[in-house]
């Protein structure tokens, strides 16, 4: 039997009517016969272009209030048949049932309603139960049926149809069964994931329709594919596709910069994921230049972003920097045209869009799932464990630097002064080393640490670690406490006059 299959008849039954009038007058004008129901037949009908209804093929009225409508054998019937089966073809003659070549459905706005916040009783109306059967029918026997299910597809299929007078190869069939397949298994992804949105059944599913292909992994020998909806989250301004390491640090800059969404005028500077430099200043551009004090050398290569509109003072600052990425709410006219000077560097203005508040990554031969650690360090949580207390000066600091301490990678410990990151220790496998590397670091870019603060993800377990801080002149301490030793540093820390404050809360991020 040949691959090349020409329809005689299509059964068409769509929510959306977008795009499709091109592919019904092609189909007519090459001799196929059209069937339909519901508002997808008054629109063919309404174009003047003749059409069976599917009530008429099967002697039966849509009913249950339109619940039930194609889901007949007279419909299936002529879609699951097999053409090169003797069995089947003596039955569709013997039911007079047609043979079916062409299905373009769709399926209810399920997701769009759940989105809009409408009733349950509205979302369980948009589960789709035909559309959906129509589907998988469709595209399980793709050897004699083509199956359209996506509007997205439809430029593709009237392609095919006008270029091969209506006839679709075998794997012409095949490529749309599989996009078929995932229009459905998106959808029913979609409706268990708002049934178990209490997550009481342990079961995992996740569907993303959007990839867009990288020019590599992590390494230029790997490969690599994002998805998601970046478009939605970003309006990217100019320059080069962003890679796979570009989309981790801009992720990381956009958790870090969302603990400072409200605070006044901030700018941040990461790389490999880490914070290199951060700073809370009055204005932006003052803000930049003391993000940049942090760590000049690391800064460059790296991935910027600010919690407000970039001025054109702020870009001139930034423009003798290389940099990958800068991200911001937005840009002033003269900031852009500025800053595209040069064009590979990537200007992304950050939209207002909703974060997942889960986070998923591999492990072993299976997932690790885990709620998003979404306790910021208040005033509000902090134990005053210290015979001194810190000051509003030292508190503001202390909380800055937890902020950046919960988005650095463990062990990590942060050293902050006036609402400025002098260093950070990161990745450590001691917390000691990090803090020795903290102060090596502050230090080698001429920070006096007299004064500073100094941030812990996580608890200390002796005290050696206020030692080496107090040493160094640090005068304030946040950290999470929750040690059997915890006494010990709180000795410490009282003998030297140093403040310490609990948050009871760990940030591990590994």
């Amino acid at each position: 039997m040949s691959s090349s299959k020409k329809a005689s008849a299509a059964l068409i039954s769509v929510f959306h009517k977008d795009g499709l009038g091109p592919i019904v007058e092609t189909l007519h004008a090459q001799g196929v016969t059209l069937y339909s129901t519901g508002g997808t037949e008054t629109f063919i009908k309404e174009m003047g272009i003749p059409v069976v209804a599917v009530e008429d093929l099967t002697s039966y009225p849509s009913i249950l209030g339109g619940r039930v409508k194609t889901l007949h054998p007279k419909v299936f019937g002529g879609i699951l048949n097999r053409q090169d089966n003797e069995g089947d073809v003596a039955q569709l003659k013997e039911f007079e049932i047609p043979q079916l070549d062409i299905v373009i459905v769709d399926l209810y706005p399920f997701e769009k309603t759940v989105a809009s916040g409408a009733s349950e009783q509205d979302i369980i109306e948009k589960i789709d139960i035909g559309g959906i059967s129509l589907i998988r029918a469709a595209a399980k026997n793709y050897k004699d049926v083509i199956c359209v299910s996506d509007r997205a597809d439809y430029a593709d299929f009237l392609a095919i149809l006008k270029t091969q007078d209506g006839a679709t190869t075998l794997a012409q069939r095949k490529d749309f069964a599989t996009r078929s397949f995932n229009t459905s298994s998106h959808y029913d992804t979609a409706i268990f994931n708002y049934f178990n949105g209490g997550s009481h059944i342990d079961k995992l599913k996740i569907s993303e329709t959007k990839g867009q292909v990288l020019r590599y992994g992590e390494n230029p020998h790997q490969k690599g594919v994002f998805f998601g909806d970046f478009e939605a989250m970003f309006t990217k301004l100019h320059g080069k596709e962003l890679s796979y390491n570009n989309l981790l640090d801009v992720d990381a800059a956009v958790q870090l910069m969302g603990e400072f969404k409200e605070d006044d005028p901030t700018f941040a500077i990461l790389k490999h994921n880490n914070a290199c430099g951060l700073a809370t200043r009055d204005s932006l551009v003052t803000a930049y230049k003391d993000a940049l004090a942090g760590d000049p050398v690391s800064a460059f290569g790296g991935v910027l972003i600010a919690n407000r509109l970039i001025d054109i003072e702020t870009a001139k600052e930034i423009h003798s920097l290389f940099c990958e990425v800068v991200i911001a709410p937005g840009f002033s006219d003269e900031a852009q045209e500025l800053l595209q000077e040069k064009k590979n560097r990537i200007l992304l203005v950050q939209n207002e869009v909703d974060l997942p508040q889960t986070q998923l990554r591999t492990c072993l031969n299976g997932f690790l799932l885990q709620e998003k650690d979404g306790i910021t360090d208040a005033l509000k949580d902090l134990q005053y464990v210290t015979d001194t207390q810190p000051d509003t000066a030292a508190l503001e600091d202390l909380i800055f630097a937890s902020k950046l301490c919960k988005h650095t990678k463990s062990n990590t410990i942060v050293l902050a002064k006036n609402k400025q990151l002098c260093a950070s220790g990161t990745g450590q496998t001691s917390r000691v080393d990090a803090l020795n590397q903290a102060i090596h670091k502050a230090n080698s870019f001429s920070f006096d640490l007299n004064g500073a603060a100094m941030a812990s993800d996580a608890f200390f377990p002796f005290p050696d670690c206020v030692e080496i801080a107090g040493n160094a002149g640090i005068t304030s301490v946040i950290q999470p406490g929750g040690s059997i030793k915890d006494q010990l540093s709180i000795n410490y820390c009282n003998e030297n006059k140093i403040s310490m404050v609990l948050t009871g809360t760990r940030h591990f991020k590994h």
